[in-house]
Parts: structure tokens; C-alpha cells; sequence
């Protein structure tokens, strides 16, 4: 066994990695970027080695860096994670070459499932049966049009060394064609270096059904049974469980003779999935497999009670598999979701920030929280936007989904937009609780998901206001206590008038809502008004914001966070970011943006769609911004004209930029 490894990458997987490398008395040696200098991962482990600037194609993504860096340190072998350089062939062959073991597939198994034109061509020589689609070399963009054609619509685009859903595109007509295929490719050779893409049939209602298998150098190869991801938006995974719902032993037994047959056709060795798209009606399809550790990896260790890492690292250094085929066992079912930076509101645009409160539920058998990040730290633009993985477990689906619901609401997350709220609604679904899975359920289930014109319950808008009231009495406190004359009655914030009840007004607003809650001072409690019904009202608010109040003698827990003039309430499961109004300022709040032409993120102009000066209607695309390894598309407000862009392709541009100078059309 090793001595000491080095992790070529960042975030909850490299804490992950040290996580079993730390139980098996492994050293770990950490990389990082200038943006990670006090990142968790950093933090975690043995020793770390700044490789380079915030971008990754210039430090985690250089070879020759992370060599040095294993070389410098004395690190025997290089577990890659998953993304950035782990399912690159020439960094495997580069350790080969110097000696350090590569916890992964040998570089054949890499080159030959590399590309997902050529594992296709090698799956249907293994007799795997294949999606109809065109696989080849030729890139001609017309000649793909022409295939496309003849497929049919719909079809998808993919980059052929894509992953992580990033390279995809749904084509529905055949006029889109071309302008997708552009965008598909800019995508793929930013995020692959390889613009090659193959075109698919796109199945109709697909479950996304994955194959976890393993193999040693001593040619045995298993599979630990499925996960299920098809719950996806953009083509990336949102929420994945396992074991499948509604899989039938034949039907688990088939993909798993399958996912064998393909690891054993490449001569697989270490963690991968194969992964299938499946119809409803259980055929399957093989799209393409993944030479790395996947995301989802924690619900099969959950169901298994194993450790995936552990096994990498013992097959790595030359073990054998621990276990044979008929001694692996399914218990319990998983279910992971990933808690991402992002706005579901706004089209799951990612978000950046420092993370000013962090709260996740309590770890114990049956919740388990993957995580490169803790409170304080920055949610940067250079990388993935993902905060932690939420994993739970129980002996059944439905006992699970209750542990999902209760570990979201348990769940804080303060400084960044977030997925929670969205998280909550999706495990809540119907269609999800029932397993009515395909990879269109978010579209389809849009009502549901995306509420509109959501109310705020009163008691909402009373916790915040007592919250508020407590926090200045314990303030006035605290400068008591500092000052010469600690019993002055100036100190006091108890409402006392002569001859008189003390009334005020808190102003808070909720979106487009707006609320005043009265207030008055009652001895040793508060009257709160929110319409016409009052509340008599009390509470305590420890520092970390977690409240105890009573409302006419029903008490209840809270969680009430100040950040500048929010107030991130959290209540009965559910989080309401208010904002304190001050009727004595005017904030401004939205002022340029309603016409979406400021840059959301900071990011790079990759292109600019429309001409200077031209009409256009509106929903038209003006300019492509690329951040966090996606393109976003800004749009017309309006009909209108294009007066001016602010930027040229290729410069970069920070938080709230003007983007183009638009003028709307008279109505």
C-alpha cells in the first residue's frame, strides 16, 4: 500500500479522497490554485503545492505541474478525482512514464472510451446494443446536418470527449441545427480541448440508468449494481438514488452482464461507470462510460457499505478485488442531491460569494455530507459552483425521501443563491415520490417546481420583525455593559413612555412584496401586527441566529441570519430571504437590469450574436458569455435596437458589467 498520495484536484472530491486516505494512514499531498490558497481541501491535507493562477488551464489542467508536484513531495501515486485531468490519457501515460502510479483505468481503457465515437464503435463490436446516431470522423457541419436529417428529430449533439453535461445540445428542428452545433463545439473545446461531436437520437421520456463497475489487475471485473440519474437540468444531474426504482433482477443482471462486458473489452482495472440510456418500457441503449470515479458514487457506497476510494487505492497498488460478484449485497436505498450556488428562479444561473453562514444537518447513519467548503469561504467563478453533496439513506425509498425532505430543511445556506428551496420542491414532487422518472421530469413538472406569485405566511414576517427586536435590545445590552453607567435608563430598549405606549413599524420585502409589521412594547414582550391580527410575541436569538419564539403561546424553532440588509429567515423547513426596508432611504434595488443586459457573473465574452445597429425582436440573442464552464446567452428585453456593445469577444467581465446599450422600441 501506498505511503503517500497526491490529489490532482479540488473541492468535496479531494476531501473526500483524504478523508479515506487519513482512516488508512495514507499522507496526502494537496494542489491548488492561486483562488484556493485557503481552500478546505488545502487545509485537510498533509502537505499542498500551489501550481499556478485561478484558471484551471493553467494549473489544474497542466500536466507537467502536477508531476512536478508529486516528483517534489516524494508522492508514490495520483488519484484525479473526477473532471479536470482524470479521464486524460496523456497525464496517465505521463505518470507511467515517471514512475507514479495513477489510481485509474490504464491508459488504453482511457484512450479507448476517451471519445464516445470510438466507444461506441468498440460497444458494437461487443454486441452492446447502441443508440441509432452517427459516430464518425467526418465534422463537416453540413454533413452532420445532413445525418441529423436522416436520424430525425429530436437529436442530440455531444461532444465525443464530453462529461458533466457540459458539450450537449437538444436539437428539436432542424433549422436550429447549425447555430447549436456552433455552440456545442465553442463549449466542447473550452471545457475538453476537442470540439469532435456525434449525433444522436434523442430517446423520448430516457431514464438515465448507470452501471457502477470495478475492476483489478488480475482480471477480475463486478459491477455494483445501478444508480439512477435521470432527474437532470441542462443535461446535468440534479438528484440520483440507488438502487434504481422499478428494477428487476433480470433487468439489473442484463446491464450488469453488459457493463462487464464492456470494462472486460478494454481491459478495465479500478472504479467506472458505464452508463445507459433506458426506455420505458426496459430496453437499453449503451451511451458511453466513464473512466473515473463518478459524482453520485456515495449512494452505491450506501447501499453496499463500501468505500469506493478504498477499493481504488487497494486495486491501484495492486490487490485484488476485495469481493466477488455473488458476495455483494443491495440494502437500503440512497438518495444523493446536490447542493449547488446556482438560482433555479433564473434559469440555474450559478451565484458567487462568500459563504456567510453554513449550516448542514447532523451527520450520523443516515445522512452523510460530502463538502470542499466551509462557512467563510468564497464561492469563486473559476470553478464548479457545487457546496456540498447530500447524501441520506434508509431501508426503503419512501423512508429515504422522508430523510431527503428532513435533511433539506435542516439545511442553511447563507451568502449565495442556492438549489435548497428547488431541492425540496423536486423530492416532494409527485412525480419523483411515485418514481415517474425520465430526464425531462423538471420540464414537465415546471408548475410544480417553479411556483408563481408565491405568499409569504405571516408568522414569516413576525419572526423576522421579533428577531429583529431582540438583536437591538441585546445590542443595547452589550453597550451597557461597556459604558461608565451600565443602569442608565438610556440604555434601555424596552419602549418606555411617559404616559404612553411606545408603537414603531419594521418594513420588510419578499420579491415584489412588501410588508409592514407594527409593533408595541408590552412588558417583557411585543404586540405584532402583520394585517389586522396581532400576535403577543417573545423570543431568545443566540449569535449563531438560531431563535426559540413565542407567538400567543405557541412556541416554535427559527433561524434568522443578517447579511447587510437581509434577513435569511428559516422556518418549518422553508428559507425566506427578506429584505429590511429603510422607508428613509431609497435603494435602487433592480435599477438597469430589467433588461437582463448586465453581466449576471463575472465571466468571458466569447461572442457577440447580433450587429450594432440591428433590430431586433425580442428574446432575439445579443451576446454569449461564458462562466463556471457554461455559456449563458444574454437576450432582448424588447424589440428594439442594438446601439453598442460594451465589450469584444474575448474580454472579461465582473459582476453586474453593462453588456450592451440597448434601445427598446416605442410601443
Amino acid at each position: 500500500m501506498f505511503d503517500k498520495i497526491l490529489i490532482a484536484n479540488r473541492g468535496e472530491i479531494a476531501c473526500r479522497v483524504i478523508k479515506t486516505a487519513r482512516r488508512m494512514g495514507i499522507k496526502t499531498v494537496a494542489v491548488y490554485s492561486e483562488a484556493d490558497a485557503n481552500a478546505r481541501h488545502v487545509r485537510l491535507a498533509d502537505e499542498a503545492v500551489l501550481i499556478g493562477p485561478a484558471a484551471a488551464r493553467e494549473s489544474y489542467l497542466v500536466v507537467d505541474k502536477i508531476i512536478a508536484a508529486a516528483k517534489a513531495t516524494g508522492a508514490q501515486a495520483i488519484h484525479p478525482g473526477y473532471g479536470f485531468l482524470s479521464e486524460n490519457e496523456d497525464f496517465c501515460h505521463a505518470c507511467e512514464r515517471e514512475g507514479i502510479v495513477f489510481i485509474g483505468p490504464p491508459v488504453a481503457a482511457i484512450r479507448a472510451m476517451g471519445s464516445k465515437s470510438e466507444a461506441k464503435k468498440l460497444m458494437e463490436a461487443a454486441g452492446v446494443p447502441l443508440t441509432p446516431g452517427y459516430h464518425g470522423d467526418n465534422q463537416e457541419p453540413a454533413y452532420l446536418h445532413r445525418q441529423a436529417d436522416a436520424i430525425g428529430y429530436p437529436v442530440l449533439i455531444k461532444a465525443a470527449a464530453g462529461g458533466g453535461g457540459k458539450g450537449m445540445r437538444l436539437v428539436a428542428k432542424s433549422e436550429d441545427f447549425i447555430d447549436l452545433l456552433a455552440s456545442c463545439k465553442r463549449e466542447a473545446i473550452s471545457s475538453f480541448g476537442d470540439d469532435h461531436v456525434l449525433v444522436e437520437k434523442y430517446i423520448t421520456r430516457p431514464r438515465h440508468i448507470e452501471i457502477q463497475v470495478f475492476g483489478d489487475s488480475h482480471g477480475n471485473v463486478v459491477y455494483l449494481f445501478e444508480r439512477d440519474c435521470s432527474v437532470q437540468r441542462r443535461h446535468q444531474k440534479v438528484l440520483e438514488e440507488a438502487p434504481a426504482p422499478g428494477m428487476t433482477p433480470e433487468r439489473r443482471a442484463a446491464m450488469g452482464k453488459a457493463a462487464v462486458e464492456a470494462a472486460k473489452a478494454v481491459g478495465y482495472v479500478g472504479a467506472g461507470t458505464v452508463e445507459f440510456i433506458a426506455n420505458q418500457d426496459g430496453s437499453f441503449y449503451f451511451m458511453e462510460m466513464n473512466t473515473r470515479l463518478q459524482v453520485e458514487h456515495p449512494v452505491t457506497e450506501m447501499i453496499t457499505g463500501l468505500d469506493l476510494v478504498e477499493w481504488q487505492l487497494r486495486v491501484a497498488s495492486g490487490e485484488k478485488l476485495p469481493l466477488a460478484q455473488e458476495q455483494l449485497q443491495i440494502r437500503g436505498h440512497a438518495l444523493e442531491a446536490r447542493i449547488y450556488a446556482e438560482d433555479p428562479a433564473k434559469g440555474f444561473l450559478p451565484s458567487t460569494g462568500r459563504l456567510v453562514h453554513l449550516a448542514p444537518p447532523a451527520e450520523g447513519l443516515h445522512v452523510r455530507v460530502d463538502t470542499g467548503v466551509e462557512e467563510g469561504d468564497e464561492i469563486s467563478p473559476h470553478y464548479d459552483p457545487m457546496i456540498a453533496k447530500l447524501i441520506v439513506w434508509d431501508i426503503n425509498r419512501d423512508r429515504a425521501l422522508a430523510r431527503m425532505l428532513q435533511a433539506l430543511a435542516d439545511y442553511r445556506v447563507v451568502g449565495v443563491a442556492n438549489n435548497i428551496e428547488f431541492l425540496s420542491r423536486l423530492t416532494a414532487c409527485p412525480a419523483f415520490a411515485t418514481a415517474d422518472l425520465d430526464t425531462g421530469l423538471i420540464e414537465r413538472e415546471r408548475a410544480y417546481l417553479f411556483p408563481e406569485g408565491e405568499t409569504v405566511p405571516e408568522d414569516v414576517w413576525r419572526v423576522a420583525a421579533l428577531a429583529e427586536l431582540v438583536r437591538e435590545a441585546q445590542r443595547a445590552a452589550e453597550a451597557a455593559k461597556a459604558d461608565r453607567d451600565p443602569l442608565s435608563p438610556w440604555h434601555a430598549r424596552d419602549g418606555w413612555r411617559l404616559n404612553a405606549t411606545a408603537r414603531r413599524e419594521l418594513v420588510f420585502r419578499f420579491g415584489e412584496l412588501q410588508q409592514a409589521v407594527g409593533v408595541v412594547y408590552l412588558p417583557g414582550r411585543y404586540r405584532l401586527c402583520v394585517g389586522a391580527r396581532a400576535v403577543e410575541a417573545r423570543g431568545e436569538l443566540n449569535p449563531r441566529g438560531l431563535a426559540r419564539v413565542e407567538l400567543d403561546g405557541l412556541r416554535m424553532d427559527a433561524t434568522v441570519i443578517v447579511a447587510a440588509e437581509k434577513r435569511h429567515v428559516f422556518l418549518q423547513g422553508r428559507a425566506w430571504p427578506l429584505t429590511r426596508v429603510d422607508p428613509l432611504l431609497h435603494t435602487g434595488e433592480g435599477a438597469g437590469a430589467e433588461g437582463g443586459l448586465l453581466a449576471p457573473m463575472p465571466g468571458k465574452v466569447i461572442a457577440l450574436v447580433a450587429a450594432e445597429g440591428a433590430k431586433v425582436e425580442k428574446g432575439a440573442p445579443l451576446l454569449i458569455l461564458e462562466a463556471m464552464k457554461m455559456e449563458h446567452t444574454i437576450t432582448a428585453p424588447a424589440a428594439g435596437t442594438v446601439k453598442a456593445f460594451r465589450f469584444a469577444v474575448g474580454d472579461q467581465v465582473g459582476d453586474g458589467a453593462e453588456l450592451v446599450e440597448f434601445e427598446a422600441a416605442a410601443a
